[in-house]
């Protein structure tokens, strides 16, 4: 069963912003940590037609591939034009 619940890590703790339906009491958890820059502005998912249950499948789906996408390798597509001109 897959349940995805938006929260907020604080001094060592989860706060979840909503109450979970239908959980058991000491289920054991995984919890992705989703970093972003302050710069960064949310992306509007609904705008694109993808809602929570949606946005949560897919999370899921490209986990596969966070470790590599993490890799301090991959740091050179963060501006990928620029690096690719001094090519």
């Amino acid at each position: 069963m897959l349940t995805t619940i938006e929260g907020v890590y604080h001094a060592g703790k989860i706060e979840l912003l909503e109450v979970p339906q239908n959980i058991r009491v000491d289920m054991v958890v995984l919890v992705p940590f989703i970093s972003s820059k302050s710069t960064e502005t949310p992306i509007d998912l609904p705008s694109r037609g993808i809602d929570r249950a949606h946005a949560a499948d897919l999370r899921t789906r490209l986990a596969v591939f966070a470790e590599d996408w993490d890799s301090p390798e991959m740091e050179i597509y963060d501006n990928y034009d620029a690096a690719k001109s001094t090519v």
